[in-house]
């Protein structure tokens, strides 16, 4: 049965090249300050996977949400997002196209980032990332140890994935939060920059890598507590 709260609870969507456990510091955080918290396990093998498991969280959900999507999870819950119990999003190092966007589209317009250079086609034709691309590019300020771990639980991508179009844009029609990582070689940070103007969000600009959500896991949940409270009004 879907658990039934006035209180906002917590969605959040990883990226790609990732699993569930990215938010593994953060939801501790979330979980202290008494926020009912639930990570989606995406497939990321499509948008439409991807939606379609970030909706069947929001389904287990009556009452309001605020839906935080890190990377390539900030495409997903663009889209996902228009659900009604939908009142407030968290963008963390993440795109945000918008409504006949995709999130190559957003990625073609700034000048790659270094991390595309260690991204590879694997036997089966979908997305990798390297260890090396890990080590340097997507999670530079973290321990070897704990990045080399990352890269092992890392799935892959399916290819056409980020050619997959945005049909609807939620963050046009609902408060927007986005965490900018300053130091990310994963995603432009020109880019970040673009869209968090573009969400008209409130923006907390962070010294980290790509993975903020690990190595400064407090200002990312700062950043999704303050969603919380807006949305509590």
């Amino acid at each position: 049965m879907p658990s039934s709260t006035s209180e906002p609870t917590v969605i959040l969507v990883h990226g790609a090249w990732a699993d569930a456990s990215s938010w593994a510091r953060v939801i501790p955080l979330l979980q202290r300050a008494g926020v009912a918290v639930k990570a989606v396990q995406n497939p990321t093998t499509s948008l439409a996977a991807d939606v379609a498991a970030t909706r069947h969280a929001l389904d287990q959900v009556t009452g309001p949400v605020v839906l935080a999507g890190h990377s390539w999870g900030g495409t997903v819950v663009t889209e996902a997002g228009n659900d009604p119990k939908v009142k407030a999003l968290v963008y963390v190092a993440a795109f945000a196209p918008d409504a006949g966007e995709s999130t190559g589209d957003q990625v073609a317009a700034h000048p790659a980032p270094p991390g595309l250079s260690t991204v590879s086609v694997d036997t089966t034709g979908s997305l990798v990332m390297s260890v090396d691309g890990f080590l340097h590019n997507v999670a530079q300020d973290l321990p070897e140890e704990e990045v080399r771990v990352l890269a092992a639980v890392s799935p892959p991508l399916g290819a056409s994935t980020f050619g997959d179009k945005v049909t609807q844009a939620a963050w046009r029609t609902r408060p927007s939060w986005y965490v900018l990582s300053t130091e990310d070689r994963a995603v432009s940070v020109e880019l970040q920059h673009e869209l968090a103007g573009r969400l008209k969000a409130r923006t907390a600009e962070l010294a980290a890598s790509h993975m903020s959500l690990l190595s400064q896991p407090q200002a990312v949940a700062d950043a999704i507590l303050d969603a919380v409270r807006a949305v509590r009004g």
